[in-house]
């Protein structure tokens, strides 16, 4: 009888490019259904509760990434750490190092979870958050923070899946997520009668509910070395130190990169923040494809590097940059064509739609820059270069895109922030492909095997 283990793909032999397509399209899917939730969510709380609410989980989406932003960048750690383990056939190093990240992923949830429940009203204040819109804003922010672990939680556990080759069963949780998100939010936010605060509810359920089965299929079917979690040895903590903080400042880097362009945003009042609020809804989809590939050629060249296979590596690299220009443009152009017709679909005021199609058909071309700068950045995070990586997105993010979006903004007037991000997608790849040729991440990865190799 055939396991849930035997749909995780060994990536050191066979065709690069057929495995790449095959792993790939799942975690393409599951993006996809990822993005659809705060889709689904913005279209009901856009058309049922109008522009400041639309407005409102706009820049609450941005603060819950901000705060959850540190444990994202460690989660990426746990990808890279536990691939490379796949990839050497090291069993006891991979269940030592699983426990080792449930047990201090799961505290920094809760706690951080905590912190933001408590401080929601000072940052959205601290923000600029419109005085009509605050309200729904903390209100509904409160609300996510109470169920931040089930968010961490499945999000976790599909990142585990991934790393041990199988991207096709997260979209299982995902979809699940989705569609319970898609039936509640319009029953709690009209039937109901809970306004914005029913969309909350909505979320937590769902993704409470996809928490529990993820957790329950990954122990009983897929065989994933889950355990009660326990205070881990020494030299784990040693490689969350070198890697899981780099990799968390690296995300803190880019979250806080983000909220300080809203707050750019937010200084041109709240037609723009609704209409930018449906913009990054599509800015989403259009940055799918840079995101499924960044997530597969961690795990795929995580496997190699942990096998030492580096003509693999290479070939990893150079079919993934081949595969996101062409899939980039394609979604580009559609969103351009139609960038009017999209973002009416989440609110119909005219001046809100005016600047969300301007800054979508602004924008559009310049993110097959942006899908070459995830790949790879998504090769060297397999390495466990981390420190490296955050100081690239530091670069991208404080050093470009910030100042870019703000200078253009204040030359170019609400078009500018389009202007400025998209010139720092470009100048980021430049970057990016400089140290990808030229630094040392090679050398790298051989201290992270090292350290992450089981216990003997």
């Amino acid at each position: 009888m055939k396991t849930a283990q035997t749909k995780q793909i060994d990536f050191t032999e066979g065709s690069i490019r057929k495995k790449m397509i095959l792993f790939s399209w799942p975690i393409f899917f599951a993006n996809m259904l990822q993005a659809s939730y705060q889709f689904v969510d913005s279209l009901w709380v856009g058309n049922l509760l109008g522009t400041n609410a639309l407005g409102a989980i706009s820049i609450s989406a941005t603060v819950v990434f901000t705060i959850l932003s540190f444990i994202i960048g460690v989660n990426g750690a746990t990808l890279t750490v536990l691939s490379q383990r796949k990839g050497a056939n090291d069993e006891k190093g991979l269940k030592e190092s699983l426990n080792a990240f449930v047990f201090v992923l799961g505290s920094l949830a809760l706690i951080l979870g905590a912190i933001g429940f408590l401080f929601s009203g000072s940052i959205l204040r601290a923000m600029g958050t419109p005085v009509a819109i605050l309200p729904y804003a903390e209100s509904y922010l409160k609300i996510n923070f109470i169920g931040i672990l089930f968010l961490f939680g499945y999000n976790f556990i599909g990142t585990v899946l991934r790393a041990l080759g199988d991207s096709k069963t997260p979209i299982r949780f995902v979809m699940l997520a989705v569609i319970l998100n898609a039936i509640l939010d319009p029953l709690f936010i009209s039937v109901f009668n809970l306004g914005i605060d029913g969309a909350a509810y909505a979320t937590i359920i769902a993704q409470g509910t996809a928490f529990i089965y993820g957790l329950l299929y990954s122990i009983l079917r897929a065989g994933v070395p889950f355990s009660i979690p326990t205070l881990p040895e020494r030299k784990y903590f040693v490689v969350l130190f070198k890697m899981g903080l780099p990799a968390g400042l690296s995300m803190m880097a880019i979250s806080a990169g983000i909220l300080a362009i809203m707050t750019v945003v937010t200084g041109f009042g709240e037609d723009v923040v609704a209409g930018f609020g449906a913009a990054q809804r599509l800015d989403s989809i259009i940055m799918l494809p840079a995101l499924t590939l960044g997530s597969a050629v961690n795990s795929m060249a995580g496997q190699n590097i942990g096998a030492r296979m580096w003509e693999r590596v290479r070939e990893v690299a150079k079919e993934a940059i081949k595969l996101i220009v062409a899939v980039t443009l394609l979604i580009s152009t559609i969103m351009f064509l139609f960038a009017e017709y999209f973002v009416s679909l989440f609110i119909q005021d005219p001046a809100t739609v005016a600047f969300g199609a301007m800054y979508v058909q602004t924008i559009a071309f310049f993110y097959p820059f942006l899908g070459i700068n995830f790949v790879l950045n998504g090769i060297v995070r397999a390495s466990g270069a981390m420190v490296q990586v955050l100081v690239l997105n530091i670069i991208s993010f404080w050093v470009l895109r910030f100042p870019l979006t703000y200078l253009f903004a204040e030359w170019l007037g609400e078009r500018g922030i389009a202007v400025g991000m998209g010139m720092s997608f470009v100048v980021s790849s430049i970057i990016a492909a400089s140290y990808y040729f030229l630094g040392n991440w090679r050398k790298i990865s051989e201290d992270v095997i090292k350290h992450t190799e089981g216990t003997k």
